[in-house]
Parts: C-alpha cells; sequence; structure tokens
C-alpha cells in the first residue's frame, strides 16, 4: 500500500521501487513542493544506485554513474510534459504505429473537420476499401467501432420504450439496427409490398437465400398479449394478438402464394421464395411472471413458421449479442 510521508522540512514525499536487482536499485519519489503565492507543485525524483554493503553489513546505496549522472529530479512543469508524452505516445509506440494524431487539446477544431471531410466521402465503399488496403485503421478500432454503435443503438432502444411512439420510428429503428433480429437474416429488402393488398413491415433476405418476413406492432397503443382472464387456469392470447397472428398468417400465405409471379421476384431481386417465416415483434414482457413465461413458450411452440418475440425479448437478444 502505497504511503505519503512528510521529510524534516515538512514536504510531502512518496517512495517506491522501479526494479530490485542484485547489484543495483531504481527509485522513484514524487515530491508536494508547497507554496504561499501560487498552487503547490509535484517534481518528480526518479535514479538508479549501486547497492554496497559496509563494514559492519549494512547495505548503502550510491549513485550508479556521476557523468552522466544516474539521477534525475523534473521539475513540475517537466514532470506534467513527461506524463502528457507518455499519454500520448506509448501505446501507438508499442503498437508499432508510424504515425497518429494524439487526442489531446491539439486535437482541436481543425482537426476534426479534417477528419469529417474524410469519413464524409460519399463513395463509402471505395472509402472503406482505402482505409482498409493502406492500414489506416487497425481492424480491432473497427470492431470497437461496431460495438459502439450497438450499444449507443440499445440505449436508444431503451428510451423509445419510454415514450409513445409511432410504429414508424420502430420500423426506422429496426431498419438501421436488423442485427437484433438475429444472425439467420441477412438483409432487409428495399421491398415491402406482397402484392397490392398487403405491405409487410420488412421483407427479409435469410443467410439461405429465401425470403422471410417480419411484422412489428408498437409497444404502445393499449395492445395486450394476454387476455384479461384465464381460461381453465391457463393463461392464452388476447385477441389483439390473434388478430396481429392472423395478420402475419396472411402475409406468410400471400408470399407463398407469389412463389411463381415474374414481376414478384424482380421487384424483391430474385430472393427465393419457399416456406417462409415471419417474426411477430408484439408487446411487453418485462413484468410477465414465470407462469406467463412458461405459457409464451408453449404458444410458440404451436407454429412452426412463425415466431413471436416481445420487445423485452428484442432487448435481451441485443444484449446478449454485444456481451
Amino acid at each position: 500500500m502505497s504511503e505519503i510521508r512528510t521529510s524534516k522540512d515538512g514536504i510531502d514525499y512518496l517512495m517506491d521501487i522501479l526494479a530490485d536487482k542484485p547489484r543495483t536499485i531504481t527509485r522513484i519519489t514524487l515530491w508536494k513542493i508547497p507554496h504561499t503565492t501560487h498552487p503547490d507543485e509535484v517534481s518528480l525524483k526518479i535514479g538508479r544506485y549501486v547497492k554496497r554493503k559496509d563494514f559492519s553489513g549494512i547495505t548503502l546505496e550510491e549513485l550508479e554513474s556521476l557523468v552522466p549522472k544516474s539521477e534525475l529530479t523534473l521539475t513540475d512543469e517537466e514532470f506534467n510534459s513527461l506524463l502528457k508524452f507518455l499519454q500520448n505516445n506509448f501505446e501507438p509506440f508499442k503498437q508499432g504505429v508510424k504515425k497518429y494524431i494524439p487526442l489531446d487539446e491539439d486535437f482541436n477544431l481543425h482537426n476534426i473537420e479534417h477528419l469529417k471531410a474524410f469519413f464524409g466521402n460519399p463513395e463509402k465503399q471505395d472509402l472503406l476499401n482505402f482505409i482498409i488496403y493502406h492500414d489506416i485503421i487497425p481492424a480491432d478500432l473497427f470492431i470497437a467501432f461496431e460495438q459502439l454503435t450497438k450499444v449507443h443503438a440499445i440505449e436508444k432502444f431503451q428510451k423509445m420504450l419510454k415514450e409513445d411512439l409511432t410504429e414508424y420510428k420502430w420500423q426506422k429503428w429496426f431498419t438501421e439496427n436488423s442485427w437484433v433480429l438475429g444472425t439467420e437474416f441477412v438483409k432487409i429488402l428495399d421491398e415491402r409490398e406482397i402484392d397490392t393488398a398487403n405491405i409487410s413491415d420488412f421483407l427479409m433476405e435469410a443467410y439461405d437465400g429465401f425470403i422471410d418476413i417480419v411484422e412489428i406492432k408498437r409497444p404502445e397503443g393499449n395492445l395486450k398479449f394476454w387476455a384479461d382472464t384465464k381460461d381453465h387456469n391457463n393463461y392464452f392470447p388476447h385477441s389483439d394478438l390473434i388478430k396481429s397472428i392472423t395478420q402475419a398468417s396472411k402475409y406468410i400465405y400471400e408470399v407463398e402464394r407469389e412463389a411463381n409471379n415474374v414481376k414478384y421476384f424482380e421487384r424483391v431481386g430474385c430472393v427465393k421464395t419457399i416456406k417462409p417465416r415471419c417474426i411477430l415483434i408484439y408487446g411487453r414482457s418485462d413484468e410477465w411472471n414465470d407462469e406467463q413465461k412458461e405459457s409464451y413458450r408453449i404458444l410458440n411452440s404451436n407454429y412452426h413458421n412463425l415466431k413471436i418475440m416481445t420487445y423485452d425479448h428484442i432487448l435481451n437478444r441485443a444484449k446478449r449479442l454485444i456481451s
């Protein structure tokens, strides 16, 4: 445990050993120099000393070298400059980075505008290729960017759950963060229209190249998941949920009917349509009891091409995906 001591002259100091070898010892000391006219200063003393024993066997220390002197005391200004130098340069130097911009007070608005202009290139793919092929940003930083983006997305999701938002805003969030729907989906298709009478929230291309459907109902709007009373001591779906399940099932049926429609395939980009599945995002489950959770599991098991998820299921999945 570090202990701050006080010298005979009333100066506080903190001492430690940087290295203790058989012949030499390297010590470091922080001194807090008091002043009456301006704030106290902190100086740093560092020295390497040779160990030797006197006639009585007591170990003494003397400077390892006098020219150049193996002991140095840095003033407050020099010490702070050293700290700044290490903070800005140690990690890049250690990693072998040849050129870099330290993120300190010198990283001013002018530098930031240059970076914005660089990353604001409208040709995003060309920009990414340039960055990757020239090793401008290391791979681990790309991963950190992606992770941070997902963390912010989850924070926004949690905030949205506390507000009474329209379905459009939820559609927009899911469009920007389709990763929460699971790794089985590759991308959201531009086309939403199944036929002239049916428009889903999302048509998705699954990892196997086939079409799936995502239908969302906003968590607000007084839509209920479970009926107000039990039947034979069992929880069962509210009529609101039954209507949404029926609508989702209708979408599945209509997508299957379009399987041989050439014009439809042209609209969706030739993604194959065989036995489409649907994810229905509906309601909240954060206050469910254990019996309701079991009933939900049983309810989902009855559908082979439809999966019901609440907004809280989506939130928990997202947290697990980035953990």
